[in-house]
């Protein structure tokens, strides 16, 4: 403490003020509790219980494309050269190779290369060795490169000339034996707009969607069992859902995808000290071999089923369960 008599400058004793108004600041100021000893917030539901997830398998069983795609123009034009221009370099045989002179097949033979001029039968009229062999390029608006064009001319070239009989006065009679037409690309089911039908969309993967009421459409699926595997799961779903006239095949034993389905509230199970916040589905892959679905008997309670292709899908599922599976199902 110095005396009264001491002499001090100004700056000294600004500094000895200042250091006594602060410990007399701290002496009075009331001394708060550290973070330690505070009391902790109370718990809610979703805190002092464990969160869990319903688990589910859900099935893509899958009927795939039975007949290749429809060729784009470019591709039509492109065949029909390269066919063409095989016609033109390729070194021909004798017909006499396949056709013994004078014989009925060679009397066929000259009939029908008078008439498209070369021995490939889906090419049109070409001659690749005469002076326009060289112009073997289709022109603009020729139906030649049509698949339905090629077909009805190779129907043509397999019809067979069969000489009946003699008519006196009207010369011999021919008949023409009539050859197998192959089937269409377009089934009934298609233009009857049979959705429940497999024999339909021919060139593209139909999957099977089943309906859970009110429009809510979906792939089948059901809850995992204790201790139940995902494929197992996936093969007594199918059999749940669609009946056991399916033969059907479940691909591997890992998902192809998952969807997380988290509730608006979680449900609180007081007893087992769990909050229910969703659903957590994975999606096997299977597909149908042989058979029909059925949902007679099956134990979900669905009301209806389809076989639907991928942008038929879309339409039928609602936007959230469409963004989960768009990107796992294949374009065909």
């Amino acid at each position: 403490m110095l005396r009264p008599s001491t002499p001090i400058c100004r700056t000294c004793l600004h500094q000895i003020r200042t250091a006594s108004s602060a410990a007399a600041s701290v002496e009075t100021a009331p001394i708060e509790p550290s973070p330690t000893n505070r009391a902790p917030p109370p718990l809610t539901a979703s805190q002092s219980h464990s969160i869990t997830y319903k688990l589910k398998a859900a099935v893509l069983l899958s009927r795939p494309p039975l007949l290749t795609r429809d060729l784009t123009p470019f591709e039509k034009s492109y065949f029909l050269y390269q066919r063409r221009l095989n016609e033109r370099l390729a070194l021909p045989f004798t017909r006499y190779f396949y056709y013994q002179r004078g014989t009925p097949g060679d009397i066929d033979w000259k009939r029908k290369i008078k008439e498209r001029k070369t021995p490939a039968r889906d090419i049109g009229v070409y001659n690749a060795y005469g002076v326009e062999g060289w112009n073997d390029e289709l022109l603009v608006g020729d139906s030649v490169s049509e698949p339905e064009e090629q077909v009805e001319r190779l129907l043509i070239d397999a019809e067979v000339e069969v000489k009946e009989r003699d008519v006196p006065g009207e010369g011999k009679v021919v008949k023409k034996e009539e050859v197998e037409r192959p089937l269409p690309r377009v089934t009934e089911a298609d233009q009857a707009g049979d959705t429940k039908s497999l024999n339909r969309a021919l060139q593209k993967t139909l999957y099977l969607i089943v309906n859970r009421g009110k429009g809510r459409w979906g792939f089948p699926s059901a809850e995992l069992a204790r201790q139940e595997s995902l494929h197992t799961s996936a093969e007594r779903t199918i059999v749940q859902t669609g009946g056991v006239n399916m033969n059907t095949w479940v691909v591997g034993n890992i998902p192809i995808g998952h969807q997380v389905c988290n509730y608006s509230q979680g449900i609180v199970n007081e007893e087992k000290g769990t909050v229910l916040r969703g659903e957590k589905i994975f999606f096997m892959k299977a597909r149908i071999l042989a058979g029909q679905a059925n949902l007679k008997d099956n134990q979900f309670g669905l009301e209806d089923f389809q076989w639907l292709t991928k942008e038929e899908i879309q339409k039928a599922f609602d936007p959230r369960n469409w963004n989960a599976v768009k990107n796992i199902l294949p374009e065909r």
